[in-house]
């Protein structure tokens, strides 16, 4: 498919082609727009973000865009999910505070054939589940049990004076008590509405003093009133009022659960005038103790299934023991708890039937997790130790039941915390890669961004990364992957050294960006040359003498042939009238400079003359010494690396910035390029800002306009 960008931060317009199903390499020198390409495409595609972030600085004038101006992405409209690996990445999902990557369970334990075998085992328990699902009754008799358990508070004795229990009734049911002198509220007391009432009649008790007016009903018999409305204030408060009716009402919803002598008991209790007496306080710790084995027997059994059973030898035994015997609560051994515990029972029964086949499910599911975890831990470990790192991965079942995949150091048994404070900036990025690629063929997106992901690693990290991410069945292989990269190498591996090493075979292209233009053109096996091939075919197939004796001079230079020849083109670009020769004297252990021979030059004249036909030093010379005819050179140049070489001839010493002056002297030199390239007279290998430099310089200098 091809994607037309246009408005996206640097890029005004351009058009990339996208292959299906296979990696797409966009090779590109810095500031070309690799990540603005990346960003259009993700900010098309994710409803989180908006292509309107991507606004060129020129355009944000607070002038309404036109629709000519605004960004937009055209012919992605086949891809419906994206997974982007980027610094925003790393943040969101990897290295949190024990797992190494969020949702590890759902990415590397939870396949097909662990969801089979989880809804077989569910299959066969199902009766249990259903007895929980389907019972009302069942489900607020564990609520309610676990609201009353609650209201005794948190305590080792089993019973606080801050709980609900003590709060409301510890000193005395003063709803059933209404205290002396204030039996004309009784109604207001009383009533299922009393909380409100008693909040209200509070509320208005530090306004009694005002003035000699009621703060309820402004009546100016307040007098005789105030101690007794004072009172209500004092006996009462509306979290006590809170607590009783609270305690109050899940006594009674539990009442049929209880027997008549608890029931009784209990009613005495909450309807006491003085407080508990320590007698009863006890009886209720052991009425509580015996709610908390209820509520726990009830929710191990509703709670039944492949992880409470994974370690269970004898699935059948482990049933038998889980089944409710009410002989043993003695305060709930009830008619309707019968009836319940006997359903769970039954079901309960129903389940030890099968459990020779449960028994048989579960350990499948074990070898089959067990196997899943051992993939994975050799794949990942596996390129951690050829990759250089102490660290290795584990798969392991956490305090809630979630398999979590952990980090752990070969020195050292226990699980890192804290990962991002022990991983230094590579490792975390090469790692992340990995989990991300893992991450990414789960959710089974339909393109994978990876913007310059392995640029700053070391060639033997390069190779392994590349060869987890692209190689294998549980890799990127036969996906559609864009990868971004300013990096040469990964692209000589991949097309040029073990093409055979990466199939499907990559679509790799070359990306410049002409102020503002995006360009593309495709780099194929036979566009990688060693500097020796370019140099040689610079030197027969450029048009213009001067840029092809550029390339001879390099050739020398990569050929260490520091021949007349070399000497002559080096004397012709520092444009020297009588050509001279450094010569080491051994003796004084310095260099000398002496003027060549009438015999050297024509030596070097001839040797020329074998690439460029009749060399001549003087006519050459003169050329390269007229600045109308190099700045004549200069623009009709077809290329910027061309551009480049000529201007350093013309009047790089004199450009008074160093970093562009130290980057047009290194193009001039072989001593920074690889040894296999591409062909700059192909691929705009020279960034257009430093051309505008060199534009900007020469017309300031008045040679171009």
């Amino acid at each position: 498919m091809d994607l037309v960008i246009k408005n996206c931060n640097n890029i005004d317009s351009g058009e990339i082609t996208l292959k299906p199903n296979v990696l797409n390499i966009k090779y590109a020198i810095n500031g070309t727009g690799k990540t603005s390409v990346s960003k259009a495409i993700q900010y098309s595609l994710d409803e989180n973000y908006s292509l309107d972030d991507l606004i060129p600085f020129k355009f944000r004038n607070g002038e309404e865009l036109s629709d000519e101006n605004k960004p937009s992405v055209i012919g992605i409209e086949g891809i419906n999910s994206i997974s982007i690996f980027n610094e925003d990445y790393v943040n969101q999902y990897v290295f949190k505070q024990r797992e190494i990557l969020a949702n590890s369970f759902e990415i590397f334990i939870k396949n097909e054939n662990y969801d089979q075998k989880i809804e077989q085992i569910e299959t066969l328990i199902k009766g249990i589940k259903d007895t929980f699902s389907q019972s009302d009754s069942l489900k607020n008799l564990i609520d309610d049990l676990t609201e009353l358990s609650n209201c005794f508070g948190k305590s080792k004795s089993g019973y606080s004076a801050a709980g609900s229990i003590g709060k409301g009734i510890g000193k005395g049911n003063k709803v059933a008590h209404i205290p002396e002198g204030l039996e004309d509220y009784s109604e207001y007391i009383t009533n299922e509405n009393n909380l409100q009432w008693v909040k209200w009649q509070v509320s208005g008790s530090p306004f009694l003093d005002i003035t000699n007016k009621c703060p309820y009903c402004t009546s100016t018999e307040i007098e005789t009133k105030k101690e007794k409305i004072k009172k209500v204030a004092e006996e009462y408060d509306a979290k006590m009022i809170e607590h009783l009716n609270k305690v109050l009402s899940v006594f009674t919803r539990l009442n049929e659960y209880f027997t008549d002598d608890t029931n009784r008991k209990i009613q005495e209790i909450t309807s006491n005038n003085d407080g508990i007496t320590k007698e009863q306080k006890t009886f209720l710790i052991h009425v509580k103790e015996q709610i908390d084995n209820l509520i726990e027997r009830l929710l191990k059994i509703r709670e039944l299934g492949y992880f409470s059973l994974k370690e269970v030898d004898k699935v059948a035994e482990e049933f038998e023991q889980n089944k409710i015997n009410l002989d043993y609560y003695e305060y709930l051994n009830t008619e309707k708890t019968n009836g319940l515990s006997n359903e769970i029972n039954k079901a309960i029964d129903s389940v030890i039937a099968k459990a020779g086949q449960l028994t048989g499910e579960i350990r499948q599911q074990n070898i089959g997790i067990q196997r899943t975890i051992e993939k994975y831990k050799k794949e990942i470990n596996t390129f951690l130790k050829y990759s250089g790192y102490k660290y290795q991965i584990d798969i392991e079942l956490d305090e809630s039941k979630e398999y979590k995949m952990v980090l752990k150091h070969k020195e050292h048994p226990d699980v890192i915390n804290n990962v991002n404070k022990h991983l230094s900036f590579g490792e975390r990025n090469a790692f992340s890669l990995v989990l991300f690629m893992y991450d990414s063929l789960h959710k089974n997106t339909d393109l994978i961004i990876l913007d310059d992901p392995i640029s700053s690693f070391d060639k033997n990290k390069k190779f392994a990364i590349l060869n987890m991410l692209f190689r294998g069945s549980e890799s990127f292989s036969g996906k559609t992957v864009l990868m971004m990269s300013h990096d040469f190498e990964p692209i000589i591996d991949m097309l040029y050294n073990l093409p055979h090493k990466f199939q499907p075979k990559p679509f790799i292209s070359f990306l410049s960006t002409d102020n503002g233009t995006l360009n593309e053109i495709e780099v194929k096996r036979e566009d990688i040359k060693t500097f020796m091939e370019i140099a040689k075919e610079n030197v027969v197939l450029l048009d213009e003498s001067i840029n092809r004796a550029i390339y001879l001079r390099r050739l020398y230079e990569i050929s260490l042939d520091k021949s007349e020849a070399y000497n002559l083109i080096s004397n012709l670009f520092k444009k020297r009238d009588e050509p001279i020769n450094r010569v080491y004297n051994e003796a004084t252990g310095e260099f000398v400079e002496l003027p060549m021979t009438a015999g050297e030059i024509a030596t070097g004249e001839s040797q020329i003359s074998e690439y460029i036909e009749d060399f001549n030093y003087d006519q050459f010379l003169t050329r390269v010494k007229d600045t109308s005819t190099m700045v004549s050179i200069y623009e009709n140049s077809g290329n910027n690396y061309e551009k480049l070489q000529i201007y350093r001839i013309i009047c790089n010493e004199n450009h008074d910035n160093e970093i562009i002056r130290k980057f047009v002297n290194e193009t001039f030199h072989i001593e920074n390029d690889y040894i296999l390239q591409l062909n700059p007279c192909k691929f705009e290998l020279v960034p257009s800002y430093i051309i505008n430099e060199c534009n900007e310089d020469l017309r300031q200098l008045g040679l171009i306009e």
